[in-house]
């Protein structure tokens, strides 16, 4: 029998299979809010389905799975408490988890599922199930625009701590970030570095979400927040400008429009930072593994690919940037400089 490691094969592919299964049992726990249920301590699963609203036999399998897999410990006398895991599914947690649970559980989950016709056809599954594109429906639905926010701000607090180690923020005079959400990663920056000035740049509502922030966190008299559209015109004058988590969302020829806008705003001497996973061509660790279940959701949910350095370079290149460095983060992101010029000093 052929074997994987110490695992046969045909073992390993059917853990493989029933992966779906775990996803779904996370995401099942998410949306029943059971981290947040069991943030006071310990509750025995009777009084825990009593609060969540379920049926006490069928969460205990639910519990059962998840315990199995560290999300949950179960104690002696039947009660179920936290992990660290589980502990990742509370609200408003450090690098809360749940907001990506959460989308998961509904249309992005859905998308996934489309899979075969996005490999068979190149088309998006997502447009394919809703009849428009991710984003499209994102400016349609208030809560789908704040579960997506949310972890994207969630998601970086695992790794702002590493881009302000691996960057020296503290040259540049005023920073533009494209395409930045409601703004949680350049506030961070702007409180790390009471000199600079900053700009964001995102669709209308999220820009006005981005400016509440602003206000909330008192950044108004250094922060902007304007709406518009990085296909045609990104805001002038800035150092540096930073594009985060936004390149893997588009297909390489919209990957170079974007470029180009950008180009085309900056300033002699102004910086172009692009943070992103990079696929390791022929890596198979960890980081690996989940740079290629991100291109696959990239694939299936908004049309985009997750990149190897190569890959990024020969984009920058199309649009006249030259890449001068790359610091690796140990989140497994990537943090790409460049200037522009079709050929470094």
């Amino acid at each position: 029998m052929t074997m994987v490691g110490e695992t046969p094969g045909a073992v390993l592919v059917r853990q493989m299979i029933f992966g779906q299964l775990l996803s779904r049992a996370v995401c099942t726990a998410a949306e029943l809010g059971l981290s947040d249920l069991l943030a006071d301590g310990p509750l025995q699963v009777t009084e825990l389905a009593d609060r969540a609203g379920t049926d006490p036999r069928r969460l205990t399998q639910l519990m059962r799975c998840l315990t199995a897999f560290g999300v949950y410990s179960a104690g002696s006398d039947g009660s179920y408490e936290l992990t660290a895991a589980g502990a990742a599914l509370r609200t408003g947690a450090p690098g809360s988890a749940l907001p990506t649970a959460l989308l998961a559980a509904g249309g992005v989950g859905a998308a996934w599922t489309g899979m075969l016709g996005t490999v068979r056809t190149g088309k998006t599954a997502f447009d394919e199930l809703f009849g428009e594109s991710f984003f499209e429906h994102l400016g349609r639905d208030g809560r789908l625009r704040g579960l997506f926010d949310r972890s994207q701000t969630h998601d970086q607090e695992l790794e702002i701590d590493q881009l302000l180690s691996a960057v020296d923020f503290s040259r540049h005079r005023r920073i533009v970030d494209v395409g930045g959400g409601d703004g949680a990663l350049l506030a961070r920056l702007l409180q790390a570095h009471p000199r600079t000035e900053g700009v964001l740049l995102d669709g209308a509502k999220t820009a006005a979400n981005a400016r509440a922030r602003m206000n909330r966190e008192g950044l108004t008299d250094r922060c902007t927040a304007v709406g518009g559209d990085f296909f045609s015109a990104v805001p002038a004058d800035g150092d540096l400008y930073v594009l985060r988590q936004i390149l893997h969302d588009w297909d390489d020829e919209r990957c170079v429009e974007i470029l180009r806008v950008c180009r085309q705003a900056m300033p002699p001497g102004a910086r172009l930072l692009i943070i992103e996973r990079i696929v390791e061509e022929g890596a198979t660790g960890q980081d690996a593994r989940f740079a290629a279940l991100m291109d696959l959701y990239m694939m299936t949910v908004v049309g985009g690919a997750e990149r190897t350095a190569r890959e990024f370079g020969d984009l920058l290149a199309k649009a006249d940037f030259a890449v001068e460095a790359v610091h690796r983060l140990p989140t497994a992101a990537a943090v790409i400089d460049a200037r522009p010029g079709a050929t470094a000093d």
